[in-house]
């Protein structure tokens, strides 16, 4: 397939309404808003909607007017919306706070073996420890480069660098080159073993956008592009015909999955032509899953490392949630993006 088939008009309309859906949750300072509020940046990006940039700010003044608040490895993610909000406003306030958390997860934050981040969340203590999560890849190991890139601050693209090959070392599977949801360190296993897909959807897409900020030249690039290439190979053959995943991606019996198909097919998309044809049956797909009020439907909650398969296949998928409304938003508008770089 050359070109990809879509309304152009009708993936705008989406996005407006998975916006405005998304103005009216609330977050903390916290993954949920993070993953939301990158993908209304992404959508700021491809629309120029100054709308979309007022919401983002709006929160983030408010939640900024007694300082910083705690941090943890996955609450890195709201450094995402401080970088677009620098860049689109020029205002220093952004990029100091975002430099702060940078530097936590340079030095402060919890670590293990050579230097990969510990899974954390805020209000808990170390209670995964020594484990290491797929999510990282995206709440700290893309923020990192993404502000080392615009900083030209090579411990940061260093440090995230690391992120993305321990956990490609800790990860990815040698047989199947998927992603594993987690690894504990202590007991030097998979835990429950399962191939996850939103976590899949974290390490393709974050790897796919890493491609754009990482030199050629440079080592890890080829290390990057190896990870995805086999890694996306293998995913596009677990494909659901509907366009979807499922939430096990091996399993066919488990739940079709939004956030992690939008994730999944946003790394596709940046591959070009080789995987439209996957693409297309994904766009279909997903805006089938934007309700009338902006909601987006059959996003798992929040989901640790469960025991078992079964304990995936009950995950509830009924409410509407920060990371399916932010992950389709991410994926919406690289399509308006690649359509208009035609």
């Amino acid at each position: 397939m050359a070109q990809l088939v879509f309304d152009v008009n009708k993936v705008k309309d989406a996005i407006e309404l998975v916006v405005e859906r998304t103005s009216k949750m609330d977050f903390s300072w916290d993954w949920p808003g993070g993953v939301a509020f990158y993908g209304v940046a992404e959508a700021y990006e491809a629309t120029g909607e100054k709308r979309y940039l007022q919401f983002i700010k709006d929160w983030v003044d408010e939640e900024l007017e007694d300082g910083l608040p705690p941090l943890s490895v996955n609450a890195s993610s709201i450094g995402h919306a401080l970088l677009t909000l620098y860049k689109a406003t020029d205002e220093e306030k952004y990029l100091d706070y975002a430099v702060q958390m940078a530097d936590y997860l340079l030095h402060d934050a919890e670590r293990f073996a050579d230097g990969v981040l510990q899974h954390t969340v805020n209000g808990v203590h170390n209670v995964f420890p020594e484990q290491a999560w797929v999510d990282t890849m995206f709440m700290a190991g893309y923020f990192l480069l993404r502000i080392g890139h615009m900083l030209d601050r090579k411990d940061y693209i260093d440090f995230g660098l690391k992120q993305y090959h321990g956990h490609e070392q800790f990860l990815q599977d040698d047989l199947t080159n998927l992603y594993y949801h987690g690894w504990d360190n202590i007991t030097q296993n998979h835990m429950s073993g399962i191939f996850w897909a939103r976590g899949n959807s974290w390490a393709a897409y974050t790897m796919a956008r890493a491609l754009e900020l990482v030199k050629v030249q440079h080592p890890s690039y080829m290390i990057i592009d190896g990870s995805l290439r086999d890694q996306l190979s293998a995913l596009v053959r677990l494909q659901d015909e509907s366009g979807h995943w499922h939430t096990i991606v091996t399993d066919p019996e488990s739940y079709l999955e939004t956030s992690g198909t939008a994730g999944i097919a946003a790394a596709l998309l940046t591959r070009g032509k080789l995987y439209h044809k996957y693409v297309q049956k994904s766009i279909d797909g997903i805006l089938k899953q934007v309700k009338e009020d902006g909601s987006i439907m059959n996003v798992s909650a929040g989901t640790a490392v469960m025991d078992d398969a079964e304990g995936y296949k009950e995950v509830p998928a009924k409410r509407v949630q920060g990371w399916g409304q932010g992950l389709v938003l991410a994926f919406l508008s690289l399509l308006l993006i690649r359509h208009s770089q035609k």
